[in-house]
């Protein structure tokens, strides 16, 4: 039982110039960046300020009905309560 060892070639690592690299990436991705955001289609105030009341009112409604299912819950099984009261004292 014996562990072999392998000595590891002593290669220098090429590290890219900093400089270089850095700026060639970066210019080239701001201004890919720049012609994709060119491509997106922005919403007008408009139609954010309708989506945003869209969003509130059926938020709003949502809430509402959740709410109406609990007080239906609630009235059952306070009925259910109070029959069983009822019938076994």
């Amino acid at each position: 039982m014996g562990v072999q060892v392998e000595q590891l070639s002593s290669q220098t690592e090429t590290k890219p110039d900093q400089t270089k690299f850095g700026t060639k990436i970066g210019t080239s991705y701001i201004s890919e960046l720049k012609a994709e955001l060119k491509k997106v289609t922005w919403t007008t105030k408009e139609e954010l300020i309708l989506f945003t009341k869209i969003v509130v009112g059926s938020t709003f409604a949502l809430g509402l009905g959740i709410y109406g299912v609990d007080l239906l819950i609630k009235g059952v099984l306070n009925g259910f309560g109070a029959l069983i009261h009822l019938i076994f004292g």
